[in-house]
């Protein structure tokens, strides 16, 4: 496989790396939009020369649930309008693969179509779950995307103590679009529309 030799070590470090950004101080991070439902905060990324974003709400919903939503899988295709295709290319246990996965143009095709290949890995956290990825140098490329890559992202989903029927769910993001593309166009394209 490309780019992959010890699957059980690489899905560990994504893991810890996921757990470190889990564990950053409030005071590290600069609210960059909030609802009444969901805030997103962000700080400079250590991993490329863009940001790291954390977005947290609460949802009216069990933990298995939200993960089915996120992880590789058909519900994926279900809520996420950008994602226009999603492949898993191989699978290595039930919680494990590799995917690749296009998403539409966006802010009038300014950015054009992405083709990411991410591997993805789903855990047990806490009494939740977290459900991460990053992307991998995959040698086929399909000449009408443009390869973005994923630096460490993940997302975490616990039950809330008072209630178990919802869930606080909690993202890091980190995406490098790549291409030729003006900085602000990134960073407006990366706010989330919530």
């Amino acid at each position: 496989m490309e780019g992959l030799s010890d699957v059980a070590s690489f899905a560990t470090k994504l893991k810890n790396t996921l757990i470190q950004y889990h564990s950053i101080e409030e005071d590290k991070w600069r609210v960059a939009k909030k609802t009444k439902d969901v805030t997103v905060w962000r700080k400079p990324s250590e991993e490329f020369n863009g940001y790291l974003y954390k977005a947290q709400g609460v949802i009216d919903d069990l933990v298995n649930s939200i993960i089915n939503h996120i992880r590789p899988g058909p519900c994926r295709l279900d809520w996420d309008s950008l994602m226009t295709s999603l492949d898993i290319l191989e699978n290595f246990e039930e919680n494990c693969c590799v995917m690749r996965y296009t998403t539409a143009g966006q802010l009038w095709n300014i950015i054009s179509p992405r083709e990411f290949v991410d591997f993805s890995y789903t855990v047990g956290y806490k009494e939740g779950l977290l459900s991460g990825g990053i992307s991998l140098d995959w040698d086929e490329k399909r000449p009408e995307f443009v390869r973005g890559y994923n630096h460490p992202c993940g997302w975490f989903c616990v039950p809330l103590k008072d209630n178990p029927n919802q869930s606080l769910l909690t993202g890091y993001i980190q995406t490098d679009l790549r291409g030729m593309i003006p900085q602000s166009a990134v960073d407006t394209a990366m706010q989330p529309e919530w």
